[in-house]
Order: structure tokens, then C-alpha cells, then sequence
């Protein structure tokens, strides 16, 4: 039987006491640079070109800064002197930007059935514009019920009125009315 206790960063395993890394900041600076000789980039961004890495680690202590890797997957590694603690929050910064400025595309549903009245039909109409104007996508469904099935081309009908009543705004439709189950769906996205 397997016991799992987690107290902070510390993880009790059959009884066994492991640290957790996961949340550990995995960027390779100072000491922990394994290579002999880095690219060297000072704090003012001058390239030093190829410099042993003892020369480059002495030279950011005599600026009171660290030695942190950018790039290590490029041979040489690619080393620079900076403040790591300013330098980590600019990166986050800069990640809390991106992500504001990130917008997640939903996919809105409306449910109809093929039996709509006209005023209701000229509501989902502006449901469909306010949700494509806002950059989401739409799925619409006519649903059908028993023997309602029988009079699926009336549902095909009623989504091709749906394309062709949103002709005024920019939208594409990325799959075609098409029979699901019991009921007919349709995809819309924005342009």
C-alpha cells in the first residue's frame, strides 16, 4: 500500500522522505554551469565571444552579478552577466502580459428546434453576432424529437437560413449542417 504525505516542498513516500523539484527553479547560473568555456554577453550586452567559464564567473562577481545560462542547449552554451533576481521578474512580467494579452476561443451552443417562432429566431440571430463579434465560435443545434425525425430536411433548412441571414457579418462556416444523433449541428467561426 502506497502512503503519500506532502508537507511543503518534502514528500513522504513509503515512509521514505524525498524532495519535491517540481517547483524548484530549474535555470542553470553560477556554480551550477557544468561547461568548460561559455559565449560571454556582459551586463551592457557586449559579446565577449568564447571565454572559460572560471574567467566569465570571476568577472560577474567582480560586478557583484550572477553568471546565468540563455541559452544552454547551443555549443557553447550561451552565458550572461546580469542581476538573476531582476532578471526572473521580468520574465515573469513579461509571461503575465502574454497571457493577458491571450484570448481563449469558446465555443458557444444554441439550441433550437425546427419549430421556432420569428421573433425567437431574430434573437439567436443576435446571440450569434454578439458571440462571433466577440472572436468565440458557435455550434447550433436544431433538436428533434420522435417522430419529428421524419422532418430532419426541414432542420437542414433551418440551419441554411442561419448561413445565409449571418451573410452581413464575417463569419465562415467550419462544418456544414449535418445529422448527428437527433440532432442537426452547425459550426460557425469568426473570420
Amino acid at each position: 500500500m502506497l502512503k503519500t504525505l506532502i508537507k511543503g516542498d518534502i514528500i513522504i513516500a513509503n515512509d521514505r522522505f524525498t524532495r519535491d523539484n517540481s517547483k524548484k527553479d530549474q535555470t542553470i547560473m553560477n556554480e551550477r554551469i557544468r561547461s568548460k568555456e561559455v559565449r560571454l554577453i556582459d551586463e551592457n550586452g557586449k559579446n565577449h565571444g568564447i571565454v572559460e567559464t572560471s574567467k566569465a564567473l570571476k568577472m560577474a562577481y567582480d560586478a557583484d552579478l550572477d553568471l546565468v545560462l540563455v541559452s544552454p542547449n547551443q555549443e557553447p552554451p550561451v552565458a550572461k552577466i546580469l542581476n538573476y533576481g531582476k532578471y526572473k521578474y521580468e520574465l515573469e512580467k513579461r509571461a503575465k502580459e502574454a497571457k493577458k494579452k491571450q484570448h481563449t476561443v469558446e465555443v458557444k451552443e444554441v439550441k433550437i428546434r425546427y419549430k421556432i417562432d420569428t421573433h425567437d429566431y431574430q434573437v439567436r440571430v443576435k446571440n450569434i453576432q454578439k458571440f462571433i463579434s466577440q472572436g468565440n465560435k458557435v455550434k447550433i443545434v436544431v433538436m428533434l424529437r420522435g417522430r419529428e425525425m421524419q422532418h430532419a430536411n426541414l432542420a437542414f433548412d433551418l440551419a441554411n437560413r442561419f448561413i445565409t441571414d449571418l451573410k452581413d457579418i464575417p463569419v465562415a462556416v467550419e462544418k456544414k449542417p449535418m445529422l448527428e444523433g437527433r440532432n442537426v449541428t452547425l459550426y460557425l467561426a469568426p473570420q
